[in-house]
């Protein structure tokens, strides 16, 4: 009994001390906030302050800072300072609440380009295995830089330095798994003190911004059912928006403002109307679609105060691509919405593609813009469609500021299809019809499929049509450049092949389940371009365009310096003559270059920044660096720079804990080797091998187990070779389920 009293005594210690190390903040579970003035407690250490925080749900994070904040801290920015465009800092996703990415910065130049080097490299430590995948758009004020990885992993970081200031990772639910396209974060938000980020798990939460603790968190909605934040929020008017993720799992897609002070929804707006509401009648009689038909909204909008109105475009329709049980246009899916900024009431919407069963949603974000047309100013909106056109729309009232014309389409009568589309007059980014010439140049000896043009339907033969669900554009930022007054848009050019399998069992809806209700995969063996292409605002004609050999997936940058910027699968950023599009620069990174790059002034010096981590998706080499130039940089390429010249996060170790669904390494089974399948294959392959987004249909492969093996360890087309990812044990496991996959099917 002594020995345990003494025991007892001595874990009683023990928790003290543990209390003094870590302090923990819990949400009133009463509450869908947290007070931001209880519950902070900081340990205060020689260098370092950290904290490790819970709320009742269990989702505990990881809080670390590095060193007193340097700068100033942002106000709760007038709608005057967020028109701006960005001339020195970075204040939101796209440069300012226009999403134009265009800064008036001009030291870098046509002239000097040439001689741009990197100035500094900082080494995120996370987002590096596979599901990851960097998209951010860094944010930078007075001095300070705030990225996040795939992770969630957020960093404040001196912007001429590239030192650590603080660091913040949540820890996600072990279940999560309803992410249909990877595990990625596009940014943060700022505004009056704080970093505002969308977490994976649907929810929202509020950093102090010297200090990287939080202040409050919100659930928005509940990721089990499909619902997840991959967009960066938006900072206005007292208010952080955020739309949601998920069309791909039966959601019913929104646009919701919370007040940025304390977390507390101010409202919210549905992307599909209710039974009786406008837009109802593009849908079957009751029938539930208002509640699983998707119109999800996973791009940051844009704001013009002047109006008040804010702007976004909807995501797909659910599922994706059997429209069977959905007859009619389908709104407010695949379209441009104006909402009042304050209410969020309905002001207009135009919907580029009615009914739509090719999953051509308005992916890329919307730009605002004003524009000299017949000698009067328009105020202007383009939208770069999956399907290849821009649509340049009237911001007032969302009618066309260059001509749309309906035009009659090939029909389906099981798809139900619209009988017309709308088609923009002006010149098309990226090929809309697979042609014979095509066929023959492309795709292999034995490819004896149907094939078609831009909205061919499709039933239970497949059929391959351009553009891909890949896009046109898809993700990857547009940018406009006032000077030259031509938008710059990335395209991609690839053949993807649909077929309908509706009735199959694993096409069911069911709620958190992918429910995409057909069949779609990538022509094997047929090449993926990419396009670089400048159009006229005024005529949406091309004025200059650039091919790749591969799909076009980071973003762009555009300055007074007559440049654009972009990044490449191969890891290069790579500086363009905006007016021409010679190429004037380049830089080869360690990993793809797949986030968009910003620009910002600190001291009177211009700097080029991207965040180079690689994408799943598009298949590129994974990596974690933030590289940073200028004119007067050091290291002409990435040889000549120093291992030791690297920042690195010094809580990499501390934050090593693992992200949702994990894999038992010491097992090696068919059980096993779905958890590295859902890790690191699921977003290209699909669930179950087939359906995913640029990976071919497992359940008909063709490989003896040896040859699978090979094909994970080097990879091959357009997949990465995982040799140095996966453990051997890994590579085992999956390869039984993977083989497991074509057994049932047989």
């Amino acid at each position: 009994m002594r020995n345990k009293n003494v025991w007892l005594v001595t874990l009683g210690i023990l928790l003290i001390i543990g209390v003094g190390i870590f302090s923990f903040q819990y949400e009133n579970p009463d509450s869908d906030t947290a007070d931001p003035e209880e519950g902070l407690q900081n340990e205060s250490q020689e260098e370092t302050n950290i904290e490790k925080q819970k709320n009742p749900n269990g989702n505990e994070h990881f809080s670390v800072q590095h060193t007193e904040y340097p700068g100033e801290v942002t106000p709760d920015f007038s709608p005057e300072e967020l028109i701006e465009p960005p001339s020195g800092n970075w204040l939101t996703n796209g440069g300012n609440i226009y999403n134009g990415r265009y800064s008036p910065l001009s030291k870098i130049d046509t002239s000097n380009v040439s001689d741009l080097k990197a100035e500094w490299i900082t080494s995120m430590g996370t987002g590096l295995k596979f599901k990851y995948s960097g998209e951010a758009t860094p944010l930078v004020y007075d001095g300070v830089m705030f990225n996040v990885t795939g992770e969630n992993h957020v960093a404040a970081i001196d912007a001429k330095t590239g030192e650590f200031i603080w660091e913040y990772k949540p820890k996600l639910p072990e279940g999560l798994d309803t992410l249909c396209c990877g595990w990625v974060n596009r940014g943060v938000a700022l505004g009056d003190g704080k970093v505002f980020v969308g977490l994976l798990d649907a929810r929202l939460v509020a950093l102090d911004q010297k200090t990287g603790e939080v202040l409050w968190e919100t659930v928005v909605d509940e990721w089990e059912k499909g619902y997840t934040i991959t967009s960066a929020p938006l900072f206005y008017d007292g208010k952080v928006y955020t739309g949601i993720a998920g069309g791909e799992y039966g959601i019913r897609g929104y646009v919701a403002a919370y007040d940025a002070n304390i977390g507390r929804q101010v409202w919210r707006t549905y992307t599909l109307p209710e039974p009786g509401a406008k837009g109802s009648e593009t849908w079957p009689e009751d029938s539930e679609n208002w509640l699983t038909g998707g119109a999800p909204v996973w791009q940051t909008p844009a704001v013009d105060p002047e109006l008040g109105l804010i702007y976004f475009a909807t995501g797909n329709t659910a599922p994706d691509l059997d429209g069977s049980n959905r007859k009619g246009d389908n709104l407010y899916t695949d379209s441009v919405m104006a909402l009042n900024a304050d209410t969020g009431d309905y002001e207009w919407h135009f919907q580029e593609v009615h009914h739509d069963i090719w999953d051509y949603d308005p992916a890329n974000p919307v730009v605002l813009y004003d524009v000299k047309m017949n000698g009067e100013t328009k105020k202007g909106i383009a939208q770069a469609g999956k399907t290849g056109w821009v649509y340049l729309l009237d911001r007032t009232n969302g009618k066309p500021l260059v001509g749309i014309e309906e035009k009659p389409v090939p029909q389906n009568k099981n798809q139900k299809t619209s009988p017309t589309q709308p088609f923009p007059i002006g010149d098309s980014f990226v090929p809309q019809e697979i042609t014979e010439e095509d066929i023959e140049r492309d795709l292999p000896k034995e490819f004896n499929g149907k094939f078609g043009n831009i909205f061919t339907p499709f039933w239970d033969e497949p059929v391959t049509v351009k553009p891909s669900p890949q896009g046109g554009a898809n993700w990857p930022p547009s940018a406009y450049n006032p000077n030259t007054e031509l938008f710059y848009v990335l395209g991609n050019d690839n053949y993807f092949s649909y077929a309908h399998y509706a009735e199959d069992e694993e096409n069911k809806f069911e709620v958190g389940k992918e429910w995409l209700g057909s069949i779609w995969q990538p022509v094997e063996k047929s090449p993926s371009r990419g396009t670089v292409t400048a159009i006229d605002i005024k005529t949406n004609k091309i004025v200059w365009q650039n091919d790749w050999d591969t799909i076009a997936y980071s973003g762009i940058l555009t300055t007074a310096g007559n440049l654009i910027f972009t990044g490449h699968n191969d890891g290069r950023i790579i500086a363009y003559d905006a007016t021409n599009g010679e190429k004037v620069w380049q830089f080869k990174t360690d990993a793809g270059a797949n986030a968009p790059p910003i620009t910002y002034k600190v001291d009177g010096k211009q700097y080029i920044s991207i965040f180079s981590a690689g994408n799943s998706l598009a298949g590129t080499q994974h990596g974690d660096k933030i590289y940073t130039f200028s004119l007067e940089g050091k290291y002409g390429s990435l040889e000549d720079i120093p291992e030791e010249d690297i920042t690195v996060s010094p809580a990499k170790e501390e934050m090593d804990f693992n992200q949702g669904k994990q894999e038992d390494k010491n097992e090696v089974s068919v059980d096993e080797g779905l958890k590295v399948y859902e890790n690191n294959c699921l977003s290209c392959h699909g669930a179950e091998g087939a359906g995913g987004h640029n990976g071919p249909n497992l359940q008909d492969l063709n490989m003896n187990k040896e040859q699978i093996i090979q094909q994970i360890k080097n990879g091959g087309g357009n997949m990465p070779g995982f040799e140095d990812g996966l453990t051997e044990e890994e590579i085992e496991a999956v390869t039984e389920y993977i083989r497991s996959l074509s057994e049932e099917e047989g």
